[in-house]
Parts: structure tokens; sequence; C-alpha cells
């Protein structure tokens, strides 16, 4: 469970400024397609060669996926469901750069074209495979976001069912009731000094995952730690000694994902009708 404030790169991109409305409204997909019309006519009327057209068309898929990763991987809200073509259209923009690059090599051993011309091709090979890597990166990151919201949605079943099994999948600490925002600075400082690296926060406050189980999850947090490992043992300690409840799960859905994870601040709700 170790450095889950997971993939830093990941949260330098993750701002508002990279969440594009629409893929179809994207205005690189606009540019890609503006003048595809006209293009496609004088090819048909053999003013210009198709292998024109067929690099128009390409470009316009190559946007579109590009538009996709801006929403996903850029952006603030992903789902479950959504990771798999995430990691596609990255996959996709990736072997576009390969082949790109492959053909310009090709022109380089043949001698009419210098090596100084795969510069260009070469950077972006290595950008789109960065991309590929922060994609599994996210996609793994909501795999287990999704588990740790399942854990909570175990211990809710349990709770009602049967109560006095609950404790085997989670630790209860109800504190003093609170936590705030200033609680959880001085949460995040404590472990910080103590274990010289970030927290690792997997879920501050409300996630698409949460809503799509039914939680409302403002203002609690999630931390990648297991309850039972060193550091888990530390803040369970701290946050007891603090008064800062918190619930400790130990696993989420038996034989298939742990889901193991620390919840800071009051048992999550169930959202209401149309919130």
């Amino acid at each position: 469970m170790k450095g889950m404030r997971f993939y830093p790169g990941l949260i330098v991109f993750v701002c508002a400024s990279f969440v594009c409305a629409q893929t179809n409204d994207d205005p690189e997909v606009a540019r890609a397609k503006a003048g595809i019309d006209r293009l496609r006519a004088l090819v048909e009327a053999g003013a210009l060669p198709r292998a024109q057209l067929q690099k128009a068309e390409e470009q316009i898929v190559d946007a579109q996926d590009a538009a996709y990763l801006r929403k996903t991987l850029y952006g603030q809200e992903l789902t479950a469901e959504q990771s798999d073509e995430m990691i596609a259209a990255a996959n996709r923009r990736f072997e576009r750069r390969k082949k790109a690059f492959d053909e310009a090599q090709k022109l380089v051993e043949a001698g009419v074209a210098s090596q100084l011309s795969l510069a260009t091709f070469l950077d972006e090979l290595d950008m789109t495979r960065r991309e590929c890597d922060l994609a599994e990166s996210r996609a793994k990151l909501t795999v287990a976001l999704a588990e740790m919201a399942k854990a909570e949605e175990s211990l809710e079943n349990k709770l009602s069912q049967e109560p006095a099994e609950a404790p085997q999948i989670a630790e209860r600490f109800d504190g003093d009731g609170l936590f705030t925002v200033l609680t959880f600075t001085k949460v995040e400082s404590a472990f910080t000094n103590h274990f010289g690296k970030p927290l690792p926060v997997s879920a501050m406050g409300d996630t698409p995952v949460h809503r799509a189980l039914g939680f409302d999850h403002r203002g609690r947090v999630d931390v990648a730690i297991n309850p039972d490992q060193p550091e888990g043992v530390w803040l369970r300690e701290y946050l007891t000694a603090n008064k800062i409840p918190f619930f400790a799960f130990r696993q989420a859905v038996p034989g298939k994902a742990t889901g193991a994870h620390i919840h800071l601040g009051p048992m999550s709700t169930h959202l209401k009708l149309g919130g």
C-alpha cells in the first residue's frame, strides 16, 4: 500500500483546466474535423491522393482519444467503467506514435532523412509512453478506491444484518465524533513528520465511486494503509489518542479483494434521492 499519494505525477495534472466538457465539443477535435468534408470531396474527384484523407481521418480519431484522456486521465471524475477505455485510448495514441517513429526511422536508414529528424517523433513517442503508464496507474487507483468503498458497503450490511460479525471487518472508534479540515491537516502533518513521507490518501471527500455505491463521502477521507501494518498501527494509535473518529477496514469481499484501509471521520451515510 506504499506510495498511494499514489502517483505524484497524477496529482500535478489533476486540475480543472484539463477537464473538457464533451469529446464531440472539444476544440482539438473540432479543428481536426474542419474541412474534412471538402477534403473528402477533393479525394473522390481525384484532385488529392487518398492517403491525405486517411491521414486527416486518423488525426480526428487521435484528437478524440486525446480529448477522452483529458476528461478521464487528467480529469477529476473517473469511474471504474471508464478505466478500460482510458487505457485503450492511451495505448492507441502510443501505437500511432510508434508507427510514425518507425516510418521516420526507415527514411533515416534509407538515407532520405537525417538522424536529427527523429527528435520530434521520439519526443512524442516518449510522451505517449508516459501517458500509458499514467493511465495504468490511475486505473489501479480507481480499482483500489472501488474496493475500499465496497469495504464500507460490506460493513454497512454487516452492521444491519449481523452486527456481531462487524468487528471482523473493521475496527470502529467514534472519538469525539468530530472531523474537520483542520483535524485532517494535523493527522497528515503528524504522519509525515513520523514516517518522512506523505499520508497515502486515496479518497478526499466525495468521489464518483462512492456516489455510484450510494454513499455520501463528503467530509471523510480514506487512507490506503492496512490497519495491521506498522503504519496502520501507528495511525490508529494516533487517532485514538486524539479522539478522532475512524473505521479501520481489514477486508472487503472475502476471497476477491482486501479493500484494507483506514477511513477518517464518521461512517459515510447513504445518499438521499436527488442528493
